[in-house]
């Protein structure tokens, strides 16, 4: 399967998390949140995040992963999954993916926006998190991801779950303005997420989903 034109990129969030997103004006990295926590919950696994902190961004030596906000290239990732089945050790949050947030943006509106603007920005065929991840900041990268297990529903097979965990990564912030999409699973979901952004100055669509959840 050939690279898309303009990929979207996918950010889960728990929806108890969307209010502080807004007063910061976009989603901060693990770094600064470990600086100065923001309310709401927590959905990722400490071990990753904290391996995270420390992993170098090989085409930006200076910095860490964990200095970075990362999308995936899918929605229905494999960390989603996770969540949704709930008996990982590592996994602290039990809630499941039901009040889970899909934030979707443009993979180019993100670079043009980080290229104007001076941030630094990475993308990596497979998980960001492994030791053994290459990291590219030149959209020719992009014909290095396995797109066909990106899209892919079923990642049984190793090679296809290393593959969909491919990531973007901006540094420090990505800005709220930018998304331009809100998944939920169900019409209470949404009715939340619509009560919260009733005050923001950018609204993005929301959408029911089923299909990006489990």
């Amino acid at each position: 399967m050939p690279a898309p034109a303009d990929p979207s990129i996918y950010h889960i969030v728990h929806v108890d998390r969307l209010a502080s997103i807004l007063a910061t004006g976009g989603l901060l990295s693990d770094a600064r949140l470990a600086a100065k926590p923001a309310a709401g919950s927590t959905i990722g696994m400490g071990l990753i995040k904290q391996r995270r902190l420390v992993l170098p961004v090989k085409c930006h030596p200076h910095d860490k992963v964990g200095e970075y906000v990362p999308f995936y290239f899918c929605s229905r990732s494999v960390m989603l999954f996770v969540i949704h089945c709930a008996n990982n050790p590592e996994l602290a949050y039990r809630g499941g993916q039901g009040p889970i947030l899909h934030l979707e943006a443009s993979l180019k509106d993100a670079i043009s926006y980080a290229d104007l603007n001076g941030a630094r920005w990475a993308i990596t065929p497979s998980n960001a998190g492994a030791v053994y991840t290459p990291f590219h900041n030149d959209l020719g990268c992009l014909s290095e991801i396995n797109w066909t297990a990106v899209a892919s529903t079923d990642f049984r097979s190793p090679d296809v779950k290393e593959a969909k965990q491919a990531e973007f990564l901006m540094h420090d912030m990505f800005p709220w303005h930018l998304v331009r999409k809100i998944g939920v699973r169900s019409a209470t979901v949404a009715q939340q997420v619509a009560n919260i952004l009733v005050q923001a100055n950018h609204r993005p669509a929301v959408e029911i989903r089923p299909d990006w959840y489990y």
